[in-house]
This record gives structure tokens, C-alpha cells and sequence, in this order.
């Protein structure tokens, strides 16, 4: 087993050999053998250990195994207790994905405080097996089939290739003890249901059934690499504008494509959409119908789907004393200057305002309905919504529209048009100059 490890690090992960590695050690099976054979083959190591005081008695203990087993082998060992249920409680969080958050926070806080390389777990085959069935179970794509990634960014999991019999058997050859999680043994959770009813019928019915899955998630990665190279030439096609705030797909394009709601999944999968059938029929809808993700928005505008973030800046008002120079918004950031005269013209991003007509403090706020301005160059009062119309803004472009006001009064719809009422003339002796910086330009 040491012999094949080793061959293991040095035909697969030879950068490790060279790297300061941070251990994620629960004192369980797994992750004692990952330490030994790391130990084993002298690899720069520090160990991990998480004590979610979550089993009482039976958590101290783990935690003091682990501190004995690092004294033996001479190993620097970290602990960090958690109160995971309080965590847990306070972010709406599941106790199993409260204790991933805090395990992981914690080992990133010690990659960049230590400056480790990678962080190993010791994630193995039977695991990648258990994660892949229950992918499928809860119904998932091509990626979520392909299982447990050997190196994620700086997490490393040298151990995916061994089963847990491999495990058993170094275990006992080289007569090191471990703990055992008394919670792995419940069937309540879905992975330990799989580990304990399914994996064992399965194995029955087929004794090869690791090396049979693990050829098949090799197929399906290869399968992977083919759909995502497709992928980046179609996106190339169909996107006709991408910026920090927002991603514009061409709606004729992607319906002259082939299985057009296949690749609809594929360019928007990795924005937490669920209800693939209502993006998909976006794509007849008419202009203003939208889709939610947790995270994200799909909208039909016209002839593209416009894709962004969801707006937390929604009814957001910012106030704006009389001596502030600088101020910062959600589009970018506002220079308030003092001049004797106007300087130049007015444009979208600079305009000169007479400061007598206006009231402190300035309000910045996003449009509402019935909102109107005098438009600069133009006689009479427009309403905004009318000006966006008649400007072809879509509605994603209306809603990250800001406006500077003066009481109930617009004094400029910001990057965009002044009001006249507000401009500064030749005549003005009280000059304010505003420069608008858009921080997506």
C-alpha cells in the first residue's frame, strides 16, 4: 500500500513533494492512514483538527487522540473548537453545512496565515461512489456525475484512488488505532443510508464495483471535456455583450442551435438556476419576463436574455451633506467640486449645477414611477419613464438608473441627462462641478 501511494504521488501529484501540506485530520480511519503514509514518505505536513462539540465526551476524546497521535509521530498539530450549533442556528445553516463552513474558513485562515500550499483531506473511492449516487439521486447534470475532484484550487485528496477495504487492511498491517464516529453508524443521513443499505447490495451484485465506477466516471469526465470545449465555441457565438455587471445572450442565436435547451442548461448552470423550463420557454416569452436563481436573474429583453445579479441595492437612499467631496454609489463614484464658472460643456459624466437652486441634504435614489425631470436642451417637463423608453433603455439599464435630487426634485439622472432647472449658466456665482466615475468602466 506504501509503494502504491508513493507511486500514486509521483505519477499524479508530484508537486507535492516539494509543498507545505495542512492536514485535515478528524482522528477517524481515513484521515490517520493519509497522515501515516504522508509521514511515511517525509512530506512537509501540519495537522488539522476540528472539534465540533457536537458529540459531547465523545468529541474531547477525539480531539485529545489526535493531539497524542501527532506527539508520537512528532508532528505540529492545530485544534480549533467550534460552538457549530450556535453557528449553525445563526446562519440557517444545516449542522453539516455549518461544520463544512467552519472547517473550511478555518483551514483557509491557516493557509494564508502559514502560508501552506494545499490542504490535504482524505477523501477516498468508496466516498467519490457515495457522492456520485447521491448526485443522482437528487437529480443533477454531466458534472455532478463526474464525483469528488482529486485537486479543487488548493485542496488536494490524495487518497481517491483506495477504497476503505485498502484502508482496513494498512490499518491493521501497521497496527494503528483510530477513532470511530459514533454519528457514522445512524442511517438518518442520506450518505450513511447509501454507506450501510445500498453500497453493500451493490457490491454483492458486483465485487468489481469500485473499478467498474471508476472506468465509468472516467468515460463521463472525458465525455466532460468534449461538452465544455463545445461549450466556450457556442458561448462565443451567442453572448454579444459580457461585463462585470451583466451578460447579454442572443435569443436568435441560441434558437438556431440544435438542443438549444441543453445548452441553455449548460451556459447557465453555474448560476443556481433550477426551473429549467421557464428559462427555456424565455426564449418566446415576451420582453420583462424574468427567472430567479437564488443568486442570479434571467431576463427577456427584446432579443436577448439579459443575465445579473439579484439587485441588493433595491430602494437604497443615500444622503449627501453640504461639505462631502467624494461620495461613494452602487454604479461608481461622485467628485463634488467648488469652480468659479462653467468650464465646458455639460455631458453625460460632468455637469455644472448652480448650487443656489438646490437643498442639502443632495438624495441619491433609484427611479420610481411618476418620477419626471426637465430635461437640459428641451422646453417642459418628460416623465422617466417615458425618457427610458424613448432612450430604448431595457430594464435591467432603468433599474441600475441612479438619480441625484434636490427634496422631491431630480437634478440629474446620473451619467445620463441633466435637468434644467438646475443647470449653472453664465450668470451663476455659486458653481458646483459633479464628476461621475462609473466603476464598470
Amino acid at each position: 500500500m506504501l509503494d502504491q501511494f508513493k507511486n500514486h504521488i509521483n505519477q499524479n501529484l508530484s508537486f507535492l513533494t516539494d509543498s507545505k501540506l495542512l492536514i485535515a485530520i478528524s482522528g477517524g480511519m481515513d484521515s490517520v492512514m493519509l497522515t501515516h503514509l504522508c509521514y511515511q514518505l517525509k512530506l512537509n505536513i501540519v495537522l488539522a483538527h476540528c472539534n465540533f462539540n457536537l458529540r459531547g465526551d465523545e468529541s474531547d476524546k477525539d480531539e485529545s487522540f489526535v493531539i497524542e497521535f501527532a506527539e508520537d509521530i512528532g508532528i505540529e498539530v492545530f485544534v480549533q473548537n467550534f460552538d457549530t450549533i450556535t453557528y449553525a442556528k445563526e446562519n440557517k445553516l444545516s449542522i453539516q453545512m455549518a461544520a463544512r463552513e467552519l472547517r473550511y474558513d478555518w483551514f483557509n485562515d491557516l493557509v494564508e496565515q502559514l502560508e501552506f500550499d494545499y490542504i490535504l483531506t482524505a477523501h477516498h473511492a468508496d466516498d467519490n461512489l457515495e457522492t456520485f449516487l447521491i448526485n443522482l439521486s437528487r437529480g443533477t447534470g454531466l458534472e455532478g456525475l463526474t464525483g469528488i475532484p482529486v485537486v479543487n484550487e488548493n485542496i488536494v485528496r490524495p487518497l481517491l484512488p483506495f477504497s476503505r477495504k485498502d484502508i482496513n487492511k494498512y490499518l491493521e498491517f501497521n497496527k494503528l488505532t483510530y477513532r470511530e464516529d459514533s454519528s457514522n453508524s445512524s442511517t438518518k443521513y442520506l450518505r450513511n443510508k447509501l454507506r450501510h443499505e445500498v453500497l453493500p447490495v451493490l457490491k454483492e451484485i458486483n465485487p468489481q464495483l469500485l473499478e467498474s465506477f471508476n472506468k465509468t466516471q472516467n468515460h463521463l469526465k472525458d465525455s466532460l471535456e468534449i461538452i465544455n470545449d463545445r461549450i466556450d465555441t457556442i458561448s462565443n457565438k451567442v453572448i454579444d455583450v459580457i461585463s462585470e455587471k451583466e451578460i447579454h445572450f442572443n435569443i436568435e442565436k441560441i434558437k438556431k442551435l440544435d438542443h438549444s435547451k441543453a445548452y441553455l442548461y449548460e451556459l447557465l448552470k453555474g448560476f443556481n438556476f433550477t426551473e429549467w423550463n421557464d428559462i427555456y420557454h424565455l426564449l418566446q416569452a415576451q420582453s420583462g419576463k424574468q427567472v430567479y436563481s437564488s443568486t442570479h436573474r434571467l431576463l427577456k429583453d427584446r432579443e436577448v436574455l439579459i443575465l445579473t445579479k439579484k439587485d441588493i441595492n433595491e430602494k437604497q437612499i443615500i444622503y449627501i451633506k453640504e461639505k462631502e467631496k467624494e461620495i461613494v454609489t452602487p454604479l461608481g463614484i461622485l467628485f463634488i467640486d467648488n469652480v468659479d464658472a462653467v468650464l465646458e460643456k455639460n455631458s453625460n459624466n460632468i455637469v455644472y449645477l448652480d448650487a443656489d437652486k438646490f437643498k442639502y441634504p443632495l438624495i441619491l435614489r433609484q427611479w420610481k414611477d411618476g418620477d419626471y425631470f426637465y430635461p437640459a436642451g428641451m422646453q417642459g417637463k418628460k416623465k422617466l419613464s417615458k425618457y427610458f423608453k424613448d432612450e430604448k433603455l431595457s430594464l435591467v439599464e432603468k433599474e441600475n438608473t441612479w438619480l441625484l435630487c434636490s427634496e422631491e426634485d431630480i437634478i440629474w439622472i446620473i451619467g445620463r441627462r441633466l435637468d434644467n432647472r438646475f443647470k449653472a449658466t453664465k450668470t451663476t456665482t455659486n458653481c458646483k462641478k459633479i464628476t461621475f466615475k462609473n466603476a464598470y468602466n
